[in-house]
């Protein structure tokens, strides 16, 4: 088990199983993708003065598990990360080959990633583009974003929380991504533990729903500081639920001062040019000498 989320069983791409803890080369072109992937799983118990008692969420580590010093934890934490990030700089250096812009879409369930990148993807046209979709059970939001025309490939991460660098890095093998694309990864509905993986993205794109509540970036606010761009969803619904606009921006920016907050209906079309304009921005920076 994963002391950053508690993932335990490897994914799944399209119906596939990816076993965790055995080598893999990808080859992209002229660049080989290597995947070691082998998360440490240490269940020893200690009683002596190693074994710190915290509270849960408290401590250096920021969680407490029993048996474990929060050392330990930290210990556990850095190497998962570290692996984690060598296979996103490999994804990177692809992405980066290919002047390709990758943004990453997390959000809690129910915010409306998928129909906001249907509308998107119908919206840029015969922009090249493809889509890794994240969900822990099911094809449906793949088998939505395929209606659209779109290439799209299915990570099914069972009792995983959130994609992983290693995922992505088997999903963009077998996207065969064209040059100049954009590349849409959907993340796993949930606002802790992505904040935390990197997928060799450009960017995070954070989307929250004017449902949700006004306090959900002080809630979250991990999730939030790493997001470059907070999309505020489905505006259209703020006049019957009392959502105040002006509030959710002000809590993204409490918490990220740094953060571009997009106003968006992906059902009516409102904001949405805002949204293309920023992508299309994205893809050209990538693409300059």
């Amino acid at each position: 088990m994963c002391t950053v989320c508690g993932c335990s069983e490897g994914p799944k791409i399209d119906g596939t199983a990816h076993a965790h803890g055995h080598a893999h080369a990808h080859s992209h072109g002229d660049m080989t993708h290597s995947h070691a992937h082998d998360h440490p799983h240490d269940h020893a118990h200690s009683h002596g003065a190693d074994h710190d008692h915290h509270h849960y969420g408290q401590g250096a580590a920021g969680v407490s598990v029993p048996g474990m010093s929060q050392m330990r934890l930290i210990q556990i934490e850095t190497d998962i990360l570290a692996k984690n990030n060598s296979y996103a700089a490999s994804n990177r250096r692809v992405l980066a080959a290919l002047d390709a812009f990758a943004v990453n879409l997390v959000s809690s369930p129910g915010s409306g990633k998928t129909t906001l990148l249907c509308r998107t993807i119908e919206a840029l046209g015969d922009q090249p583009l493809a889509v890794i979709e994240g969900d822990q059970q099911t094809s449906n939001d793949a088998d939505r974003i395929r209606a659209t025309g779109a290439r799209a490939v299915q990570v099914n991460t069972g009792k995983g929380c959130h994609l992983d660098g290693h995922m992505v890095g088997h999903a963009m093998d077998d996207l065969h991504l064209a040059p100049q694309s954009l590349l849409f990864i959907e993340n796993v509905g949930n606002l802790v533990c992505p904040a935390a993986f990197d997928l060799g993205e450009d960017a995070k794109v954070a989307i929250l729903s004017v449902t949700e509540g006004e306090d959900k970036p002080l809630k979250y606010p991990d999730m939030f500081t790493a997001a470059r761009v907070a999309i505020l969803n489905k505006i259209d619904l703020a006049p019957h639920c009392d959502a105040d606009l002006d509030a959710y921006e002000g809590n993204l920016k409490r918490i990220n001062p740094e953060i571009t907050v997009l106003r968006v209906s992906a059902r009516t079309g409102e904001g949405m040019g805002a949204w293309l304009d920023w992508l299309r921005a994205g893809l050209a920076a990538k693409s300059r000498p």
